[in-house]
């Protein structure tokens, strides 16, 4: 069995049993249980009235690794001398599997300490249940009233003060023309090339991608349909699309849905919506075609050069291109320096707190403290005929901003070291020969990149500044390649303006293994 040794000795008492003496009196027990010992935690000149001891934090977060089964100290008071502390971290490593024993006097696990310790995890699950039923009830309440009730807001639509759903005058003609086209005859490739040409995007500011645009022609909330869970309100929000064009729509869908293998059969560019002309700055397509030897040729165009003449930037071939973008993010994967710097910016990221999160928070602890005053004053006899109308509005304003707060934690999930550099090395896995697992790549660790005629740059998510490939190294005499001349992109490099450069968590949460 593998097990651990904890060490401690406080400022307050210099005549401790020493660190070297603790350990050598651990050891010794571990020889006689026949315990393998991985590791030592040591806190120097630190007392165990509190929890805020470097080693002792990094000992719980490492028994999440199940490395370790047993912790060793010298006597029970090492690990803590607070009983609210001792119960509750006994319980994250009970969790993990791991125990608590002393190389100098016998365990006793007595009535107050099961007791409090059943006490602190029955809270726990309470708490949990209770807060998961007042989001769902608060939720719900929201729903029946075809309020907006947080997550990703629907293109087409904006949230007014109210947070009643209104037609959105920039991007709802963008979905009437969708439907509109699909119903007209173009394919949801086709409407993602023409979108993608003009620049439009989603109400979150990303480019068009199949399935986002497929998705839209499937949504009935187009239709003024209000849906949360079981709660569906027909007229519940304004209408975009018509019902005879929606039901148009869907009996396209429903018959290129039964032709055989059509969606299946399109070709996967996976640079799509990431690689843009140097010249004109306009989005480069994917287009193939036969020869006439029956050969198949893919290529990469300028959108421009396709469709309006007006670019004079050649076709760049599918496999070069692609090949050469994959071999800089297989770069990115195995470097596991980089790796572990991108892990450390991500935390920094996350302990700059939501502004709004921590506008609630304050709002909650004024109405907590607010109501505690009032009872205080109603104990000593204090009470008016507006006392009872004053309470319950304050239960009210804590409530709701318990419930505000549960919704925005949930969206905003907070991640560890250990669980960013797991999802990434995680990544490492994907089969690079598999285009799914070479877009999920690519849509991790790029921004964006910008084909000149002489130099190839590639932006991308994790810092600011971006790798310029010159011609020497890239030109492999592609008769299909025009890589003789530069001119600087109209656009800004980054595309998604106010994003943050590195990764965010949401795009993990997408990408999760």
């Amino acid at each position: 069995m593998n097990a651990v040794i904890y060490a401690r000795y406080s400022s307050d008492n210099q005549r401790e049993e020493s660190i070297e003496g603790q350990l050598r009196e651990c050891k010794a027990f571990a020889n006689k249980k026949g315990l393998q010992i991985v590791g030592t935690y040591i806190d120097r000149a630190l007392s165990a009235k509190t929890d805020n001891r470097p080693q002792f934090q990094k000992m719980i977060r490492d028994s999440a690794q199940k490395k370790f089964e047993l912790v060793i100290v010298w006597k029970l008071d090492r690990f803590s001398r607070n009983r609210y502390d001792s119960a509750r971290y006994k319980a994250v490593l009970k969790k993990n599997g791991v125990r608590v024993v002393s190389a100098t006097e016998a365990i006793s696990e007595g009535a107050e300490g099961i007791l409090l310790e059943s006490l602190l995890e029955g809270m726990a699950e309470y708490y949990s249940a209770e807060l998961a039923e007042k989001v769902l009830r608060g939720m719900t309440d929201n729903a029946l009233k075809c309020k907006y009730n947080g997550g990703g807001l629907l293109t087409g639509y904006t949230i007014d003060s109210e947070q009643n759903y209104q037609i959105d005058p920039i991007t709802a003609p963008i979905v009437r023309s969708v439907f509109q086209k699909y119903a007209d005859g173009c394919t949801i490739m086709d409407i993602v090339r023409d979108l993608g040409e003009k620049g439009l995007r989603t109400s979150k500011g990303k480019p068009f991608e199949y399935n986002a645009v497929e998705h839209m022609l499937h949504n009935r909330r187009y239709l003024g349909e209000y849906r949360f869970r079981d709660v569906v309100i027909p007229g519940g929000i304004p209408q975009i699309v018509p019902q005879e064009l929606f039901d148009l729509v869907q009996d396209r869908l429903k018959t290129n849905r039964e032709a055989s293998g059509r969606h299946k059969a399109k070709e996967e560019f996976i640079l799509t919506t990431k690689l843009y002309c140097g010249k004109c700055g306009s989005y480069m397509v994917g287009e193939s075609g036969t020869s006439k030897t029956g050969a198949t040729h893919r290529h990469y165009k300028c959108g421009k050069a396709k469709r309006k003449h007006t670019c004079s930037k050649k076709p760049v071939k599918k496999e070069w291109i692609e090949n050469l973008v994959m071999e800089r993010v297989k770069q990115i994967i195995l470097d596991d320096a980089l790796l572990d710097r991108i892990a450390e910016e991500l935390i920094a990221i996350q302990g700059k707190e939501d502004e709004v999160l921590a506008a609630l928070r304050r709002l909650h602890a004024e109405a907590e403290k607010a109501i505690n005053n009032l009872l205080d004053a109603m104990q000593q006899g204090i009470v008016t005929s507006s006392t009872k109308d004053r309470l319950q509005k304050l239960e009210a304003e804590k409530e709701a901003a318990e419930i505000e707060i549960a919704k925005r934690e949930i969206a905003q999930p907070r991640f560890s070291k250990e669980q960013i550099l797991f999802f990434i090395h995680e990544l490492q896995k994907l089969d690079l020969n598999k285009p799914a697992h070479q877009r999920k790549l690519i849509d991790c660790f790029v921004n964006a990149i910008y084909l000149y005629d002489d130099k190839l740059i590639i932006t991308f998510n994790f810092k600011r500044n971006s790798e310029t490939i010159p011609v020497s190294e890239i030109v492999k005499k592609e008769k299909s390649s025009d890589l003789t001349g530069a001119v600087p992109p109209k656009k800004d490099c980054y595309l998604n303006k106010g994003s943050n450069p590195f990764f965010t968590a949401s795009r993990m949460i997408l990408f999760r293994i």
